[in-house]
């Protein structure tokens, strides 16, 4: 009765079906949606050179410092070459001038070939480690070995496989059996297939009319692509389907096969029984000494056989103004020495302390150092560039704004900071959306800047209101000295 029970809702019309279908194609959509954060220096694509290293006025998000990122491009260039290792740059320049930007623009031109690690100066003391092996660690994570080796691969287009299971009652160990038949442009073999194989070829879904890669050694199949020869096979494609020649030559050849690793993992892979998971933990503790010069004859060997090359990398140290002295002396060593990547570091002070001294230096930095690092300076945006950097970052966040808007914003980052003004736009267009506005207007800027206060109007209120704030220590003009000014 329960099986001959009709459903006493009506069946479903066409209309109901198609709303049924998108309602699902939304979710699908929602469900694979990717979430980007925007970042500060998210819209850096490189340093907008060109082939001459002339720079462009605006090009890969960065915008003017026209001279500053001249002389990066002479340095990205001499990194490339392999000409500079053992060198230190020191980027300095205003606050809010894009130091930062151009070490930024130097990492995405050197793709991801080249090591780049980036630290804060601060970073050094709050780590459980000593000063000198924390700075090691950065140095060794900014140089990069390339290791060449030379595997044998099976690799042509699947013409036919076959697979015979069991029959019915065969004992267990019984495995699967089968043969696979590759061909390239000169000849065809059938290789006779194994449970292990069967089993590789089923997890990557090869098919007939495939070009695949067989790793001879590990066992590790490849699906390289679909031969073009079977393009017409179907009617439709997916979109990732991706279109290969079928190959030349015999089916067994020698592949050399290059990975980039950096003396930072070789170390920790070596210091300890469990190194390697040591590396996805970052737990890596303190590494012996006797380790590392170990590692670095075994590294020049390899260099002497022509299995491995040094891969200078770049370490950059924001804020490097924040290092104290008996940092400044070790990096002084560290760059004499043979495994030396290019030392990028950037500060925004002028003569100021050097931290763990009384003496005082330009940029905090002991003159010592100072004499042997390349400078680049910056220079303030004009209003042109200000209103440029707005307009990129309104693009980069998905913002857009009125020209009068613009000009505002423009005039704010002129009298404030550029900074500030950078911190409005998403600001702005939270309120505009609050008003069902479609466009970021003057109104939204003028409302978010009496919402949010910048450095020099928050100044002027503690200095008017100073009194009525706990541990003030700005004195009136007429008052007498006390011990705590003293």
């Amino acid at each position: 009765d329960i099986l001959r029970q009709r459903d006493p809702r009506p069946a479903p019309t066409a209309k109901d079906a198609m709303a049924q279908a998108s309602g699902l194609k939304t979710q699908d959509v929602k469900d694979i949606t990717r979430i980007e954060r925007i970042g500060a220096h998210s819209h850096i694509r490189g340093l907008g050179l060109d082939d001459a290293l002339e720079a462009r006025l605006v090009s890969q998000g960065m915008v003017g410092q026209v001279q500053a990122r001249k002389a990066a491009g002479i340095i990205l260039q001499m990194i490339r070459d392999g000409r500079i290792a053992g060198r230190a740059i020191l980027i300095a320049g205003q606050p809010g001038t894009g130091k930062t930007a151009i070490a930024m623009g130097m990492a995405q031109a050197l793709g991801a070939d080249t090591p780049f690690t980036t630290i804060a100066a601060s970073e050094i003391f709050s780590l459980e480690m000593n000063k000198t092996e924390a700075l090691t660690q950065a140095f060794r994570r900014s140089i990069g070995v390339r290791i060449k080796e030379e595997t044998e691969i099976i690799e042509g287009e699947v013409v036919e496989i076959e697979i015979d299971r069991p029959a019915a009652g065969a004992p267990a160990s019984a495995g699967k059996t089968g043969k696979l038949t590759l061909k390239t442009t000169e000849m065809e073999t059938v290789y006779d297939l194994g449970q292990k194989m069967i089993d590789a070829l089923t997890k990557e879904k090869v098919q007939s009319g495939d070009v695949i890669a067989i790793d001879k050694a590990t066992g590790r199949i490849s699906v390289l692509g679909r031969s073009f020869a079977r393009a017409r096979d179907y009617d439709a494609m997916g979109a990732t389907t991706r279109f290969v020649q079928c190959p030349e030559g015999e089916l067994q050849k020698r592949k050399e096969v290059v990975h980039v690793v950096s003396l930072h993992e070789v170390d920790v892979i070596n210091s300890r029984t469990q190194g390697f998971l040591a590396l996805f933990a970052g737990d890596t503790g303190e590494i012996k000494s006797e380790v590392r010069e170990q590692i670095d004859q075994k590294v020049a060997e390899w260099r002497e056989e022509g299995k491995a090359d040094i891969v200078p990398g770049v370490l950059f140290i924001d804020e490097v103004h924040m290092l104290d002295i008996e940092c400044f002396s070790f990096l002084n060593r560290a760059l004499e020495s043979d495994l030396a990547p290019i030392l990028v570091v950037a500060t925004n002070r002028g003569i100021t302390r050097i931290r763990g001294t009384n003496y005082k230096s330009p940029h905090g930095i002991p003159i010592d150092l100072l004499d042997r690092l390349l400078i680049i300076t910056t220079e303030p945006y004009t209003d042109k560039e200000v209103k440029q950097i707005l307009k990129i970052r309104c693009e980069e966040e998905d913002v857009e704004m009125t020209d009068d808007a613009m000009a505002l914003l423009t005039k704010v980052g002129m009298e404030t900071s550029l900074r500030y003004a950078i911190h409005m736009i998403i600001a702005a267009a939270l309120v505009c959306a609050k008003r069902k506005g479609t466009q970021v207007d003057v109104e939204d800027i003028k409302r978010v800047y009496t919402l949010f206060v910048d450095v020099k109007r928050s100044t002027q209120f503690l200095t008017e209101y100073q009194s009525e704030f706990m541990f003030n220590e700005i004195q009136p003009a007429d008052a007498d000295m006390t011990d705590a000014q003293v």
